[in-house]
């Protein structure tokens, strides 16, 4: 499990795929309920992550559509009543929140002095769209202060790894010219997209003075993480998800 010096202090953690009770494909600490792993030890690997972090918390986790959209958690969710969403936040302690990754952005959030935290799935949709830029106006609806909120990006898809068609790239660039600085170019008709200097612009740009990131590839460490894009490479019939946990101690 990875932490951040950004969020000394706060019961958080970015967990990769060592660890748990899966096997075969997906085998290491698979938390993904919508993968075809078997359910129970899906089920048992989500335990065991809340326990590292949070020991008797309440892991809370959203049905993740690649959205900008945050829902404000202040009691326990059931696994099958999970909202549709990309980002959380809460001022509850016991409240473990959970976004799951395979290449795409996990960022953990906290303003300490509030007591306020959050997560939030940053995929290339979402980020573009403002995942972030929400998640840090509903921590501050809860209470929160962005000259307060520290961040870290947790282990995602490196630009080593992240090669895109031209006209991916002329997205970002019709959004914001100066996004151009985030590709470089690649084979013909490609280019490579540093998405984690991305969010991270993203962030600072919405007022955020405190933003680590971890600078962990997902996609060429397959010991250690899961990964959409290695498994689409290797011809894989599925793939693993990770998780990145923050919450308040009671």
């Amino acid at each position: 499990m990875l932490r951040a010096h950004a969020l000394s202090g706060l019961s958080h953690g970015f967990l990769g795929r060592v660890g748990g009770v899966s096997t075969g494909l997906y085998a290491g600490l698979n938390v993904g309920l919508g993968s075809d792993d078997d359910r129970e030890a899906i089920l048992r690997n989500r335990d065991i992550a809340r326990d590292a972090v949070l020991p008797g918390g309440s892991l809370i986790t959203v049905r993740q559509v690649h959205s900008p959209d945050v829902v404000t958690v202040s009691a326990p969710v059931p696994e099958d009543e999970r909202p549709a969403a990309d980002a959380l936040v809460t001022d509850r302690p016991g409240l473990l929140l959970g976004i799951l990754t395979a290449d795409c952005v996990p960022v953990l959030f906290a303003d300490a002095a509030a007591s306020v935290v959050g997560a939030a799935h940053a995929g290339w949709k979402g980020a573009l769209t403002g995942v972030t830029d929400r998640t840090l106006d509903a921590m501050e609806a809860l209470g929160a202060d962005r000259a307060n909120i520290a961040c870290a990006i947790g282990p995602c898809i490196s630009r080593a790894s992240y090669e895109v068609g031209e006209d991916f790239a002329l997205r970002f660039e019709d959004a914001d010219p100066d996004n151009e600085r985030f590709f470089l170019a690649g084979r013909e008709g490609h280019r490579m997209f540093d998405i984690e200097a991305y969010v991270a612009h993203r962030l600072a740009a919405a007022g955020v003075h405190r933003v680590e990131a971890l600078g962990e590839d997902t996609c060429s460490q397959p010991d250690r993480f899961f990964s959409y894009r290695r498994s689409c490479l290797r011809g894989e019939q599925g793939y693993g998800r990770q998780i990145s946990l923050i919450g308040l101690s009671g």
